[in-house]
């Protein structure tokens, strides 16, 4: 069995997170209605945010090989 340690898992996480969030605003792109505004700004915002944090917080715990 494959062997991941936490820090890929959540670069896996935010990977997914962002693009769901990508597609949320795609689709939204499409739909022309009111509400696609408000769910392109929670949703899809909300997906890349927590994403980016994710990775950025991954970047920033993760001890360095040569320590």
């Amino acid at each position: 069995m494959l062997s991941i340690n936490q820090s890929e898992k959540r670069m896996r996480f935010a990977g997914i997170c962002l693009a769901i969030g990508l597609l949320i605003e795609a689709l939204c792109l499409m739909w022309a209605t009111p509400i696609a505004f408000i769910v392109f700004v929670t949703m899809g915002g909300l997906l890349i945010l927590i994403g980016l944090v994710v990775y950025l917080y991954t970047q920033v715990s993760t001890p360095v090989a040569g320590d």
